[in-house]
This record gives structure tokens, C-alpha cells and sequence, in this order.
């Protein structure tokens, strides 16, 4: 069962560039909830909740219990804009989620065992994850918070599609339905060959020397 995770916010009457600097400046954060059939809520995050919360891959990938003045929702972040060098969120957008409808989201993938791994183990050999996140669809209630792919067997020259991850009940990944071509490698490992230069002909190694002398004596 996903764990819960809840986000406490107040709602919000002020709008307009002027009230978001106001809020910023106050250590909060502005941000909208919308979607589910219902208007669009305008509500206000203290600001290191956000900071904490944003330090976890599920913040991004899961559904949140978004508390707003006593009433919780259930919310996907949808959108997020960040101070392009403070360590600052500056505005946040929020989906509300219908339970009995299923949902697309971009799960992590958490890699195990690489480094025990024959490919880990061999000189030369270079793993590469091509694929961080992935994404599923499911009803809101099985949605994982990230998705394993154990690489203990993995192999110089093998190559793991989307196909062979192991998905939880009742999660499936959209893109491979729209065929073979969608079926993309989440992790390949193949050797790199050093590219040595080809030692000089015998002798080829004088010839500019042995030219220098001919032509000082003419």
C-alpha cells in the first residue's frame, strides 16, 4: 500500500503579480488547484514545507493528500517554477484527481545491484541508464512510488527494454501499446574500445631527420 503523504496549505483571496511578491516575500508559496470538474482554488504553501517536501522523489511522482484549511484533496503536482539560482519555488500548480479514474504519471526507476553486476565488475564496460522515470497508468490507488530493476545478472552487451520491468498489479506502462518501435531501452551495457595509434614504420621515424641533413648540403 503507497504511504500517505499530506501537504498543509491555506486558501487564498489576493491575487495578481502584486499579492504573489507579497506572499514570497512572507516565505510562502502561491499555487493553484484545479481539475476535477470543479473551479479553479487559488491557496498558499509555507514555503519550507515546500522546500522539504520538494527533496523527495515522491513529491513529484505521487498522489498527495493536499490539506487546504481543514479539507484534504487528492492532488497531483502538475507544475512547478523555481528562482532560476535562489533556492527558492516560486509558484506551484496542483491537479485534483478522480479515484476512480485512471491517472499517467512519470515514476522513478531505482537501479539495484549494479555494482554486483558481471557487467559492473568488468574493465571497460560502460552501463547506461537511458532512462531515469517512467511513464505508467493506473488508478490513483496503485500508483507506485517508484518502479525496481534489479541489474545483478546484467551482462556486457545486454540491453533491457521497457518490456522486461516488472510492474506492480494492476500499472502498465501506455507506450508500449503503441508498438514494437515504443519499446525503447531503459538500460544498455556495452565495452569501449580503446583506439591505440599504430606504431611508425620502422625507420619512418629517421626519415625527416635524415631528409634535413640532405638538404644542408646542397
Amino acid at each position: 500500500m503507497a504511504t500517505t503523504h499530506e501537504i498543509k496549505a491555506e486558501s487564498r483571496k489576493d491575487e495578481g503579480k502584486g499579492a504573489s511578491r507579497r506572499l514570497r516575500r512572507a516565505s510562502y508559496v502561491p499555487a493553484v488547484v484545479y481539475g476535477a470538474g470543479q473551479p479553479a482554488e487559488s491557496i498558499q504553501i509555507e514555503h519550507n514545507t515546500i522546500l522539504l517536501a520538494a527533496k523527495h522523489e515522491w513529491f513529484f511522482s505521487s498522489v498527495l493528500d493536499l490539506n487546504v484549511d481543514g479539507k484534504v484533496q487528492k492532488v497531483l503536482v502538475r507544475d512547478w517554477q523555481k528562482h532560476p539560482f535562489k533556492l527558492q519555488m516560486l509558484h506551484m500548480d496542483f491537479l485534483r484527481i478522480n479515484e476512480n479514474e485512471a491517472i499517467r504519471v512519470n515514476v522513478p526507476l531505482h537501479f539495484l545491484n549494479q555494482e554486483k553486476s558481471e557487467a559492473g565488475k568488468t574493465a571497460g564496460v560502460v552501463i547506461s541508464h537511458n532512462l531515469t522515470e517512467v511513464e505508467v497508468s493506473c488508478l490513483p490507488k496503485n500508483l507506485p512510488e517508484f518502479i525496481e530493476l534489479d541489474l545483478g545478472s546484467l551482462k556486457e552487451g545486454d540491453i533491457i527494454h521497457l518490456s522486461q520491468l516488472k510492474l506492480p498489479a494492476n500499472v502498465e506502462i501506455p507506450a508500449l501499446a503503441l508498438g514494437a518501435d515504443h519499446d525503447i531501452a531503459v538500460v544498455t551495457a556495452y565495452s569501449v574500445q580503446e583506439e591505440v595509434d599504430a606504431a611508425p614504420a620502422e625507420g619512418a621515424a629517421d626519415a625527416p631527420a635524415a631528409d634535413a641533413n640532405k638538404d644542408a648540403k646542397k
